[in-house]
């Protein structure tokens, strides 16, 4: 009964009656559209990041289609999506600490890309900190966050604001760096990105309410590969005077110096594991 004999005819006759005619590609591409369609809205993040950062690495930025194609899905992303609500525990105000701790919950990592997401609770802060040749998606899913970063001024080299005569107040180190954004942010808002050399590629997050950040970072953090994690320290541009480098006196408030730190004390970051919908890897 499943075997057809008269494949040859009957694809004629759809010919001459100018109908459209099956073919694999069709049928998996219909098939294909259904998976996607019936995919949780995180299983399908995880897809479309597989995708879009199948042939990226580090400094290799996505398309332009890509990059829409991964905001869009994460435009759409809720807290349900991922298993998350205001009520948890990690968005719980505590004393014991001087500053709360974060909690941050991994959902999935390879040498591609990961994907995560930062729980703070009211006044969390995830310090000034950067992303050596990434492109990083971030989508606030609840509550309000001001968000300042910067990006390096291009011909205000390292080796130029290191050894210019600096003052002596002036730290070693210091580099000029312009602020990219400074602003409050509050969901459901448009995801964020940034790039390798722009975007505000440094960045620090405050948490004004209780928020979850989702991260999307192609690639992840290699410490091997010599981009790890650095954190930093801004200080206004009129806080110090470098030889050879000037900024129109109505400009200084966009601008300012970042110097190296280590890691902060008094950051604590908690793993949790991650309960929301499950994700298939493949």
């Amino acid at each position: 009964m499943g075997i057809e004999t008269t494949t040859p005819n009957r694809k004629g006759n759809k010919e001459i009656y100018g109908l459209p005619v099956e073919t694999n590609s069709h049928n998996k591409t219909r098939k294909c559209r259904r998976r996607h369609r019936k995919m949780s809205p995180v299983q399908r993040l995880y897809q479309t990041c597989k995708d879009v950062f199948s042939f990226c690495g580090a400094g290799i930025v996505p398309s332009p289609e890509d990059i829409q194609r991964l905001r869009s899905v994460l435009d759409t992303m809720k807290p349900a999506d991922v298993g998350l609500t205001p009520e948890l525990p990690y968005f719980r105000m505590t004393v014991a600490r001087r500053t709360p701790a974060i909690t941050y919950l991994h959902l999935h990592e390879c040498e591609k890309f990961s994907m995560g997401i930062f729980c703070l609770p009211p006044s969390g802060v995830l310090p000034l900190h950067n992303h050596p040749g990434m492109t990083v998606f971030s989508k606030l899913l609840f509550g309000t966050m001001h968000i300042k970063s910067y990006d390096w001024v291009a011909d205000a080299t390292e080796d130029k604001s290191t050894s210019a005569n600096p003052s002596p107040a002036t730290p070693p180190g210091v580099r000029l760096a312009k602020v990219k954004v400074d602003a409050d942010f509050t969901a459901p808002c448009n995801t964020s990105i940034l790039y390798p050399a722009d975007g505000g590629n440094m960045h620090c997050f405050t948490a004004v309410t209780a928020c979850a950040v989702l991260d999307v970072l192609g690639p992840p953090y290699s410490d091997p590969d010599g981009r790890h994690c650095q954190y930093y320290l801004d200080f206004p541009f009129s806080h110090f005077s470098v030889d050879g480098v000037s900024v129109a006196e109505e400009e200084k408030e966009g601008y300012a110096w970042l110097q190296e730190i280590e890691k902060p004390e008094d950051l604590a970051v908690d793993g949790a594991k991650y309960r929301g919908p499950k994700i298939v890897e493949n």
